[in-house]
């Protein structure tokens, strides 16, 4: 097979259906932009249906409701705080996996994988209200398998914005791009809630299928590296971008998604404030996933009528 059989396969099939023609640098940018952006706001959404139906599943006691079994007895807030360590932990685990299979794999076929694998096990722990399912360990099991899915998204969408901008412009785009943590938060809240009269199981398999179906448009559309349409690495560094995209593809070389080499962890953590910087997240995530997980809750808990 010829290399420029080679980069065709990279391409993208959602940009070689709708692309009339050879779309610019520019072009390219700002759909990786926008398609990473859907991506991780899609994976954020799906993370707040636990924090919206904790009140369901263990109502207040003085509440007219019956709460869901196994999380409406005596034990039931330790029973939603083991589910949500499970989650979190294997997360945790999951982002050191996932950032070495990331370096190796194809970044589209990877993230598209993890977002709709993990779309189907946020979606199967809302399945357990429409099966009356109430035993612990299949809700633990579908909370760990989803930790495992959602670590795909962090270390993927980072090298994908990493390949596409240069150092000079990427603090102005970081900041405006991590809103889609906000935008994914909101999104997912409003869509829980909205479909939670239906059933508690809903705010589940709603914000799934979204999950899902961003999964579906990554693969469609997301263009991990420069050279998978067309153009050399190099034009992402250079001033004049456009003068540097490589008209003969055929010499475009075809290693954009794979055989990359990663590092260490030990070399990862010496590289100048890389410790500091995940010692400040850890802190700042840690306040945030009280809030995102446990603030709905305990509002609806304490809260006067």
């Amino acid at each position: 097979m010829s290399r420029h059989c080679n980069l065709c396969a990279g391409t993208p099939p959602g940009i070689l259906l709708i692309r009339a023609k050879e779309w610019n640098f520019h072009t390219h940018r700002y759909m990786v932009l926008f398609i990473t952006f859907l991506a991780y706001a899609c994976y954020h959404a799906s993370r707040k249906p636990t924090g919206i139906v904790k009140s369901v599943l263990c109502p207040e006691r003085k509440s007219s409701r019956e709460g869901w079994s196994p999380f409406n007895g005596h034990d039931g807030t330790s029973k939603l705080g083991e589910i949500d360590v499970a989650f979190l932990a294997c997360y945790s685990i999951g982002m050191y996996v996932a950032g070495h299979l990331g370096d190796t794999l194809d970044l589209r076929l990877f993230l598209a994988t993890g977002m709709v694998g993990s779309g189907m096990f946020v979606g199967l722990f809302g399945l357990g209200y429409f099966w009356n399912v109430h035993n612990f360990w299949f809700y633990l099991f579908m909370q760990m398998i989803a930790g495992m899915f959602q670590a795909t998204g962090w270390p993927s969408v980072v090298a994908v914005i990493g390949n596409w901008f240069g150092r000079r412009k990427r603090g102005l785009i970081m900041g405006v791009w991590n809103a889609h943590t906000s935008v994914g938060n909101i999104t997912g809240s409003l869509l829980a809630a909205s479909v939670l009269d239906f059933g508690w199981g809903w705010s589940f398999v709603a914000p799934g299928a979204l999950m899902a179906f961003g999964g579906i448009i990554v693969y469609l559309f997301l263009a991990p590296y420069p050279e998978d349409v067309g153009f050399s690495s190099s034009s992402v560094y250079g001033g004049d971008e456009e003068a540097q995209v490589n008209k003969n593809i055929d010499r475009v070389p075809r290693e954009s998604s794979v055989n990359k080499k990663s590092i260490g962890l030990v070399d990862a953590c010496m590289i100048p404030g890389v410790v500091p910087f995940a010692l400040c997240l850890f802190f700042a995530k840690l306040v945030a996933y009280t809030f995102l997980y446990w603030l709905p809750f305990y509002l609806t808990q304490t809260g006067n009528d």
